[in-house]
């Protein structure tokens, strides 16, 4: 059975075919043509949408006629034991990040560091309590910051490969406090949630999950922590199963 994925972040659209719980393929930018093509060559069956943003409307007009469609929020059918106090306000995508760490590491602590647009911290512990997690800015939105919030700093985009833990010039200073504040925030929560969370599984995922993957294998979490970069996308295909298992 074929299900199709649809996750619209803050910066992209992803697109993803699931055959059962096999991830086949993943597709970015696509039209409303593009996934009709979709539904016909992969016999899609069921699908789901999550939306951070309210332009969801033409998707819906071409999933519903053609599909068993789903539209995420935080009533869907999940697991997830949610003890967020504005439930309603929990971002689509975090939720959809843990829902996917609980299928693939069930019945163990996992704590998911989502570093995109922003960079998200939420753990979920062995029996799917969620109690809540914490939001920052991304690396380039802090690059963002510095320039719109100062008179003379330029824009600057990330530079991966740089490692120096100081800067000898603006440019590179700034590199220096993007890249190592935002390593040394990552590696602070991960001891915070470590220390409260025995067995942890960190889980990244996000735009900019290599670039902390590079950082944190040669730190003292290198075994305890992978990267799954279709993490939402694994936890939205989740939801399908589980509302279909329902309603069977």
């Amino acid at each position: 059975m074929a299900n199709l994925v649809i996750d619209i972040g803050n910066s992209r659209t992803k697109f993803a075919v699931f055959n059962n719980s096999d991830l086949k393929e993943v597709f970015t930018d696509l039209t409303v043509k593009d996934v009709e093509l979709l539904i016909s060559k992969f016999q899609i069956s069921s699908s789901i949408l999550s939306s951070v943003r309210n332009d969801a409307e033409e998707w819906e007009a071409v999933l519903k006629p053609n599909t068993s469609f789903l539209r995420f929020s935080a009533h869907s059918n999940h697991n997830i034991q949610i003890g967020y106090k504005s439930p309603q306000t929990l971002g689509l995508d975090r939720l959809a990040a843990i829902i996917g760490a609980q299928s693939l590491f069930p019945r163990r602590n996992c704590l998911v560091i989502d570093s995109g647009t922003c960079i998200t911290y939420d753990a979920i512990d062995a029996e799917g309590y969620y109690s809540g997690g914490s939001i920052s800015p991304g690396l380039n939105m802090r690059f963002q910051a510095m320039h719109t919030f100062t008179g003379r700093l330029p824009l600057l985009e990330l530079d991966e490969n740089f490692s120096d833990w100081q800067g000898t010039d603006t440019i590179s200073a700034m590199q220096s406090g993007v890249v190592n504040g935002g390593c040394a925030e990552v590696i602070d929560f991960i001891k915070k949630y470590d220390s409260r969370y025995p067995n942890l599984q960190i889980i990244l995922c996000g735009g900019d999950a290599n670039f902390f993957d590079t950082r944190l294998k040669s730190s003292i979490f290198a075994h305890t922590f992978t990267t799954e970069p279709h993490l939402v996308l694994i936890g939205l295909n989740k939801v399908i199963h589980q509302h279909n298992d329902k309603n069977f």
